[in-house]
This record gives structure tokens, sequence and C-alpha cells, in this order.
């Protein structure tokens, strides 16, 4: 099934973050930002923390959480 198939409706992604990649754990189209809560599709997706297994929506999102949190868990 893809986007343009009749009754196709986005789910959310779960993944495991690591080093400059990701594994797919349940298959969706997107995952949250964990700051701002806005769905990022999985093909936008560049910005998380393996620490903390987060998505972020783009830089200013990941710079936020990082003032918030730190580095480390």
């Amino acid at each position: 099934m893809n986007i343009f198939d009749k009754g196709f409706a986005p789910a959310e992604a779960t993944l495991r973050y690591l080093d400059g990649d990701y594994v797919v754990l349940k298959p969706g189209s997107f995952v949250r930002c964990a700051i701002s809560g806005r769905p990022i599709p999985l093909d936008e997706l560049t910005y998380w923390s393996v620490d903390r297994q987060e998505a972020y929506a783009d830089a200013a999102t990941a710079h936020t959480a990082f003032e918030r949190f730190g580095r480390g868990k």
C-alpha cells in the first residue's frame, strides 16, 4: 500500500534512532516532534537525539531540546 492507494491513512511510525541512521520498529509514514508535537514525514526526518530517542522537526527545535535537556539523558 502506498499514499496513492484509495483508503490510505497515514500512521505514526516507531523508530530506533542511531548515529546517522534509524531503524523502523513499526512501519508508518511519520513520527512526531518531541518538542512541538508536529508530524514529521519520514522522508523529511533529519534531526533526532540518540540519547533521548526523540525526533525533532527542524534545527531550531533540536537546539531548543539541547538547551532544555542538555546532551545526555
